[in-house]
């Protein structure tokens, strides 16, 4: 690995020529046990939701560098809180530039983020949650494609619980964070409200899903360790290697903690 990877906290840092035309910036906290995934808590462990996002943060950095080699996008790691930059640093790959989150409110840290990466002299940002470790690499390109179209818009990929696990724009926009009843299922129709406010086009990419309570961590574990189709509709996910490897050790040291599904046999590592 390179040398330390400086933070970049706020406006005024220097433009970097040359750069990718996009960010894809996952927003995210340390995964430190008892800040992280606590909805998880039970059936697992503080320990044990603490390493499952290390492994959804894998992945969804993994995704980010195999879309880099076919759109023009560069992996931003819009994290909190300050002092962790070592974790990730040891955890995602070193393409992957260090933006730390700043703001009292959710929506204020989403706006400065998006502020503070465009400063660095990106065309565009999305904004990607770190709760959807099978998100599909085809909505990540979209997204990049339909930024790259002339005119202002904003690019949302509307979850399944109300949220949304992806907004891009070109510029920051205040209003689109704003007013927003945030962790409730208005949070899609209102940011949808906010664009219409500020005149935006709104493109919207496929449906996905959260992995943030027991209920979802069974999906993921059927979607990845059960064999059957895609977890929405025909599309299918991503392959999150790091996730399928923990949850299919988790369930063979403790197989009836969750995932209570009948199986002939404990899930296999793949």
């Amino acid at each position: 690995m390179g040398g330390a990877r400086q933070p970049l906290s706020g406006p005024g840092q220097t433009r970097v020529t040359g750069i990718p035309a996009c960010a894809l910036g996952i927003v995210t906290k340390a995964p430190q046990a008892g800040s992280v995934k606590t909805r998880l808590v039970p059936p697992l462990t503080h320990d044990e939701a603490a390493a499952l996002h290390s492994c959804f943060l894998k992945d969804t950095a993994e995704n980010v560098i195999t879309i880099s080699d076919t759109c023009a996008c560069q992996g931003v790691t819009v994290y909190t809180p300050a002092g962790t930059e070592a974790l990730f640093e040891a955890l995602l790959p070193e393409e992957f530039r260090l933006v730390r989150q700043r703001g009292e409110t959710f929506g204020e840290r989403l706006f400065r983020a998006t502020a503070d990466v465009l400063s660095l002299g990106y065309a565009s940002v999305c904004l990607i949650d770190s709760d959807s470790p099978t998100l599909p690499s085809k909505a990540l390109i979209l997204a990049v494609a339909l930024l790259e179209r002339p005119g202002e818009r904003v690019v949302l990929g509307p979850a399944e619980d109300g949220g949304y696990y992806l907004i891009g724009v070109k510029a920051a926009h205040h209003r689109l964070f704003a007013d927003i009843a945030w962790s409730t299922d208005r949070v899609f129709g209102q940011t949808v409200e906010r664009a219409e406010e500020a005149r935006l086009d709104i493109e919207v990419l496929p449906r996905w899903y959260d992995v943030d309570d027991g209920p979802s961590l069974d999906r993921l574990c059927e979607e990845l360790l059960g064999g059957g189709g895609g977890p929405c509709g025909s599309v299918r996910g991503y392959h999150a290697p790091h996730t399928r490897r923990y949850l299919a050790r988790l369930l063979t040291s403790s197989p009836e903690r969750f995932w209570r599904r009948p199986r002939a046999e404990a899930p296999r590592s793949r």
